[in-house]
């Protein structure tokens, strides 16, 4: 059936900032200069040994913190959507340099309480309240810095250095095409390309995905360039911050269990059971064959739709039908919905310049987000939309905590935008005829083999990388082997073509900060899960805010604890993984002996 085009609006932004020209916005870029001037002055004093002086120092660092996010989130957001964009580049460059000296105030700050944590440790609960947490957790941070000055030319050179790396990635990804249609002089960019992975015609599925590899290939010299910088300073200035272990190795996992809020323990417990969950994933791969009538899926099979659930989703029946879902587990998390759609948050068009995949950003002066998505009227693109919302709803939820109390890690993060798609999708599959059933199936275990499968080899290659990267560069081929070797221990003989570019198409490699940014979505799938498990529960609604408004101010296993479960037992990962064993079932036995 051929799929009518469906149209996505341009969000709106002028509720942040009319344009890069408006005096809310040179206001704003003034009073963060000010705001951080006036923080550097009161750290050139000891910081204070009461409660209440101390708290004053940290709420001046929101303040400045608050400008900073905001302005940056607004430019990258305009960015995003045009990375031809000169202005927006500038103006990226811009607030950078203004919030450069913010960076040299927090590592300031952070030594300062390690220097006397005893004294801050020991202020009563009734001094500190909420923040003895971010306190405490700062301590921990001042533990992993070089001083003061080394730290401000390493963020001053990152502008030059991974950043610029980032950006270059970025850029690339969003502009680069290839020809198409000699005849016609049609081109397409890659990921319009990719975008063809959902096509029902596996002539197409795999011309658009030798195209794309073609299209990698002709740039693969300055994206292996790009990564190898950006993770080569990542290496470089993690060891001089004291991220290594006794014999002096890179001590990768413990930074990344750091920044993701949880124990080494919760972290070998997940990873343990996604890889106890590979055969069942490749079973699954093999029931996908039969259905598409062929031996052996290949990469460009993954995405291929199967069943009768190809409906062409309107923009407006997006809307409707997320906030009825949303709904039914919580009113409030509904409306938040309709607001977002009625008043132009999102923005859904596929258009040459603007980036890939989907993001939310969230603007804490105006308490408002914006959510950048594709939209191509399948099922898959309502449910990323169902998935950022998700991350909006979560910041709506803390839009009036203080600002150190809202910071929340990718694995909280991904929870809480995975449980926004859990609740779209089930909804979906209890309203479906039977006809539909097996479509609806198969695209949710599809979804979650990408995000156990995929994700597990995307950790594997991310630790072979960082293992390589600190003994010299790796070239173009070295990167593809990596990511061959990644791919064929998850996918195993449910594939038999794999993906070598994958570390080019992927831009989360190639942010400098972020140490392992893969395995947090697969923590927020099987989060996600256990949490749904328990929806249904009189007053759950409730624990979940509250477990959201949580996040900015705990760990990860405090948070699980809020709602009665323990991540670090093995035990409850195989739980969420024992929902989708169940699903491969009724897919197998909806598919039949002879396919589909």
């Amino acid at each position: 059936m051929k799929k009518e085009k469906t149209s996505a609006p341009r969000w709106n932004l002028n509720g942040i900032y009319p344009s890069f020209d408006a005096p809310e916005y040179k206001r704003d870029l003034g009073f963060l200069s000010e705001r951080i001037r006036e923080l550097l002055v009161l750290l050139e004093r000891p910081l204070p040994e009461t409660a209440p002086e101390l708290l004053a120092v940290i709420r001046a660092f929101e303040e400045a913190s608050e400008l900073a996010e905001n302005l940056g989130a607004y430019a990258s957001a305009v960015y995003t959507t045009d990375t031809r964009s000169a202005r927006a580049l500038q103006e990226i460059n811009v607030l950078e340099a203004a919030a450069l000296p913010l960076g040299k105030a927090r590592v300031i700050f952070q030594q300062g309480l390690l220097a006397r944590q005893e004294v801050f440790l020991g202020f009563p609960d009734s001094a500190l309240g909420e923040y003895r947490f971010f306190i405490a957790e700062s301590i921990k941070k001042a533990a992993y810095q070089m001083s003061p000055e080394l730290e401000d030319l390493a963020k001053d050179l990152s502008r030059s250095g991974g950043d610029a790396w980032s950006r270059l990635q970025e850029a690339v990804s969003s502009t680069l095409s290839v020809l198409w249609d000699a005849e016609s002089g049609e081109r397409k960019t890659v990921s319009a390309l990719r975008d063809l992975a959902h096509s029902p015609d596996r002539q197409i599925r795999e011309r658009a995905y030798r195209a794309e590899l073609d299209a990698w290939k002709s740039l693969e010299i300055p994206l292996a360039a790009s990564l190898n910088g950006v993770k080569g300073t990542a290496i470089t200035l993690d060891l001089r911050r004291g991220w290594q272990t006794p014999a002096g190795e890179y001590a990768m996992f413990q930074k990344s269990s750091f920044q993701s809020r949880i124990s080494e323990k919760t972290l070998y417990a997940l990873i343990g059971a996604l890889e106890k969950s590979l055969p069942m994933f490749r079973r699954y791969l093999k029931i996908k064959a039969r259905l598409l009538g062929v031996p052996v899926c290949a990469f460009y099979d993954l995405f291929a739709p199967v069943g009768t659930s190809g409906k062409v989703w309107t923009w407006e029946e997006t809307g409707d039908f997320i906030a009825a879902r949303f709904d039914e587990f919580d009113p409030g998390m509904g409306a938040f919905a309709r607001q977002a759609f009625a008043f132009s948050w999102l923005d859904g068009e596929p258009r040459d310049g603007k980036v890939g995949g989907a993001y939310c950003t969230s603007f804490p002066l105006s308490g408002e987000s914006r959510i950048l998505c594709n939209f191509e009227g399948s099922f898959d693109s309502v449910t990323t939309v169902a998935h950022e919302l998700g991350h909006a709803w979560h910041q709506e939820l803390l839009k009036d905590a203080p600002y150190s109390l809202a910071e929340y890690p990718m694995t909280l993060a991904e929870t809480a935008s995975i449980f926004g798609e859990t609740l779209v999708f089930e909804g979906a599959l209890r309203a479906a005829p039977r006809e539909e059933r097996l479509g609806l199936i198969e695209g949710n275990v599809k979804d979650c083999c990408q995000v156990i499968v995929d994700i597990l080899s995307r950790f594997y290659f991310e630790k072979a990388l960082f293992e390589r990267r600190g003994t010299g560069e790796l070239s173009p081929a070295e990167l593809c082997d990596l990511m061959l070797d990644a791919q064929g221990r998850t996918y195993g003989d449910g594939l038999d073509q794999f993906h070598p570019y994958m570390w080019a198409v992927k831009s989360h490699y190639y942010q400098a900060s972020l140490g392992f940014y893969n395995y947090p979505y697969a923590f927020g799938l099987l989060f996600s899960l256990g949490l749904y498990a328990k929806a249904g529960e009189a007053g759950f609604a409730g624990v979940y805010r509250d477990l959201l408004r949580l996040t900015g101010k705990a760990s990860a296993e405090a948070c699980a604890h809020r709602a009665g479960l323990n991540i670090e037992d093995p035990s409850f990962w195989d739980q969420g993984l024992g929902i989708m064993a169940q699903r491969v079932e009724e897919l197998e036995s909806l598919a039949g002996p002879g396919g589909f």
